[in-house]
């Protein structure tokens, strides 16, 4: 199969510390900085911010897809992705997630199963699948 769409951006500079990262079209255009939490100067965005932003959006339109489906509204719902990295013991680093779910129109149980459906189906959560802890929390409102 080919890919449906292909999306392109470029890292230069100095990479996380200080360098920028753009997309092809431009529309994409960001300074990186080292978070101060890992010791740096804080002032830019981070590839966990970036990674963290595109699952966010990514699992939030596999979670309205599956409710549509399923012919199941739901209403305010909202997605927060939280990526950490961490050291891996070997002199590397990985990533954890937690992917916290919010939405309104239906039990939790329902809720619990449409998260669950939408883990299934999102291309962030399937690149992601038995390489990284990831948690899951479903909350009703």
């Amino acid at each position: 199969m080919s890919a449906v769409y292909t999306a392109v951006a470029t890292s230069t500079g100095e990479g996380r510390a200080g360098g920028r990262v753009a997309t092809d079209d431009a529309v994409l255009d960001l300074t990186l900085a080292v978070p101060p939490a890992m010791g740096g100067p804080g002032g830019g965005t981070n590839p966990e911010q970036l990674f963290a932003a595109g699952w966010a959006a990514c699992f939030h339109s596999a979670l309205k897809g599956v409710a549509a489906a399923a012919r199941t509204p739901i209403r305010d719902s909202a997605v927060v992705a939280e990526v950490g990295i961490l050291p891996d013991g070997s002199g590397g680093y990985t990533l954890e997630a937690a992917l916290r779910v919010e939405l309104g129109g239906v039990d939790q149980e329902t809720a619990e199963r449409l998260v669950a459906q939408a883990h299934q189906v999102c291309p962030y959560s399937n690149a992601t699948r038995d390489n990284i802890e990831v948690t899951l929390e479903t909350t009703v409102g």
